[in-house]
Order: C-alpha cells, then structure tokens, then sequence
C-alpha cells in the first residue's frame, strides 16, 4: 500500500486539514508504533500514552517534516524516545539501563521494523480490497475462513449454491482481492523487495475479519 496513496500525499492532505487522510495515516501506521512500544514491554496504559503523544507531535509537525516519504521513521524515531521518556519516568535510576537494552533491541530488529510495516499496509489493503469486493464474495470468503472451518455442504447451503461450485467462486473472488488496485500495488512492492514472496490466499482473509 506505499503506493496507493503514497504516504507523502497523505501526509500534504493530512497537512492540510483533511481528516480523511489524518484518518488514514493514523490506521496505516498505528500498529508500527504499537510495536516498538511493545518492544519495550510497555503495559497498556503506558502504550496508549507514548502513542497519544506520538500522534500529537505528528500533528505539530505535519507542515515542518523535511521528507514527507519518510514518515515511517519519523514515526519509529519519535516513538522510541516517548517509550524511553516514559521509562524514565517509571524507573527513575534504573531507566537509563532499561531504555539502552530496549535501544539495543529495536537497533538489532530493525528488519523486523520493517517487516512488521510492511505488515500493517498489507493488513490495511487487504481489508479495503475486502470492502471493494461484491457482497457475494465477502460472504463466500467470511466463511471459508470461519474457525472452525466449516464443511463445504454447509457453505453451500448457506449461500445456495452448489458445493461443486464452491472452489470455482473461491477462485474467482480471490482474482478479484488480488486484482484490487492496493493489493496490485503491495504485490509489485513484495516482488521487488523479497522475490518469491506472495500474497497469502485464502488464509489472508482472516486477517479481513478478525480485527
């Protein structure tokens, strides 16, 4: 999803009051912020406080970031030093230690920053491929995944259609998911970064609905 929209685009909007794109930026990169404090082994509350203020300097510095493209690590930067602030505010002494193990760990992660970056913007595209796809095939691909999964002749009975044809459909709204542009667009990205990797199938809608 890097591409569609590009997060500098977003982040111009977002600039410039639209909420639409504030929203979408805050749903694109939320769970990398909710990593890095979880890297730090934040309980909940201290979290939501570290990714509050991460949010409210955002808006303070929309019209001030240098490389909008380059809002993902503006945002892991800034989240580091807010998880660390509130280390410190926890732990007094101690939390000069705590704050460097928690830097050593995100410094030796880093690829798994990444990847867990690139798995929030799957996880957004897939979900707005989801919404774009015709009601028949989110019903269809809702039950393929039901856990626990359920039997092909009760698939068919609930959507009325024959069990033999099952797997067809299955297919075809799968072309669809993947046809959608945002979907189109984070296979190109994969491509060109991990070779070999693809799209999950069937097994990626659960990510549609359990969230």
């Amino acid at each position: 999803m890097r591409d569609n929209p590009p997060v500098a685009d977003l982040v111009m909007r977002a600039a410039t009051g639209d909420k639409q794109a504030w929203d979408a930026l805050v749903e694109r990169y939320a769970p990398l912020v909710w990593s890095i404090c979880s890297r730090y082994r934040l309980g909940g509350a201290d979290a939501q406080d570290v990714g509050q203020s991460v949010w409210l300097h955002l808006v303070e510095q929309l019209r001030n970031l240098r490389d909008p493209a380059a809002l993902p690590r503006w945002l892991a930067t800034t989240t580091r030093l807010e998880c660390a602030r509130v280390l410190r505010a926890a732990h007094g002494p101690q939390a000069a230690v705590l704050a460097l193990d928690a830097e050593n760990i995100c410094d030796d992660h880093a690829e798994i920053a990444e990847q867990q970056l690139l798995a929030a913007e799957r996880h957004v595209a897939l979900r707005q491929a989801f919404i774009s796809l015709p009601p028949r095939c989110q019903q269809l691909i809702t039950l393929l995944i039901h856990d626990p999964p359920m039997p092909h002749a009760e698939i068919s009975a609930t959507l009325g259609v024959s069990a033999g044809s099952i797997d067809s459909m299955r297919s075809h709204c799968l072309h669809q998911l993947r046809s959608d542009p945002a979907i189109a667009a984070l296979i190109n990205t994969e491509a060109a970064t991990a070779p070999g990797q693809q799209l999950p199938h069937a097994h990626a809608g659960s990510q549609l609905t359990r969230t």
